[in-house]
């Protein structure tokens, strides 16, 4: 196998995982404003949530990265 084959390849399996990162990163948007609508938020539990959310992001910004690196003109 040649380098571009395994090129594309690392690419494809960082487009899937950046897809099912984002989607993870939604999910977890959504739980936290249903928490927040409650009677009583659990204040603890969505802290976490946002915690989870934010380190969600974070690996999302690195993919991004690989797959779009800066270009210095």
């Amino acid at each position: 196998m040649n380098d571009d084959a395994s090129l594309t390849e690392e690419e494809l399996a960082l487009h899937i995982r950046l897809r099912g990162l984002r989607r993870e990163h939604a999910d977890l948007d959504a739980a936290i404003e249903a928490l927040a609508a409650t009677a009583v938020p659990d204040q603890l539990r969505i802290a976490r949530l946002k915690r989870q959310k934010l380190a969600l992001r974070d690996e999302i910004v690195k993919i991004e990265a690989r797959i779009l690196p800066d270009i210095i003109a």
